[in-house]
């Protein structure tokens, strides 16, 4: 199995799958490509159809979306109960993940992820409302489904992954979860995210792509 990713400092997509790999402890070869470069375009057009990352190649399997990748991943191997075991609570971490997947777009374009980067950003009007909104779910889920540990639906599931990107953003850009109607799940949720062995690791290779 190969995943081909992005460079570890900016790219979410590549980080999304990337943790959902190490979470399950299936062995896999790491195919970095760097962006930002005149060569990227064809770099990138050598493994993926849709000129993106990241992509995963698994025997004759191509796949090149993120949240595509974490599904096949999860119907790969479905002992590692990447989704919520219970029906509801899958579905509303599906949701929460998709909605990650597909929106918040004003955050995405005014505090994109660099891990090497720390400043405190005044965020636009459109950006708060993205926050609030991310707030409101987190602590939504938090309260609804939390009990079983101390990430978005209690135990470690592909929403973690997805959310783990938008964490970083929070502590890269000092976006204080408090201004934003958090009374502390949020924060204690985003902490979790932060901390797990995973996206340490991810974070060191990111910056070791510094030096």
């Amino acid at each position: 199995m190969e995943l081909v990713i992005g460079d570890k400092l900016y790219s979410t997509w590549s980080m999304r799958p990337w943790l959902v790999l190490k979470r399950l402890g299936v062995a896999f070869d790491e195919i970095p490509v760097k962006l930002r470069q005149t060569t990227t375009k064809e770099a990138i057009a050598a493994h993926s159809p849709s000129g993106q990352v990241p992509v995963l190649k698994d025997g004759d399997v191509v796949l090149w979306d993120s949240l595509a990748i974490c599904e096949y991943l999860a119907d790969r191997f479905p002992e590692a109960r990447l989704w919520p075991g219970d029906l509801t609570a899958r579905a509303f971490a599906r949701a929460a993940a998709a909605e990650m997947h597909g929106g918040f777009a004003s955050l995405r374009g005014e505090c994109p992820m660099d891990l090497a980067l720390t400043e405190v950003a005044t965020l636009s009007e459109a950006t708060q409302v993205n926050v609030r909104r991310i707030v409101r779910l987190w602590s939504d889920l938090r309260g609804r489904f939390g009990a079983g540990g101390p990430f978005l639906m209690g135990e470690w599931s592909i929403a973690d992954a997805f959310y783990t990107p938008v964490a970083s953003r929070f502590r890269t850009y000092g976006v204080h979860l408090s201004d934003y109607g958090d009374l502390g799940p949020a924060g204690a949720y985003c902490e979790a995210l932060l901390g797990t062995p995973e996206f340490l690791e991810w974070k060191r290779g990111a910056l070791a792509e510094v030096v």
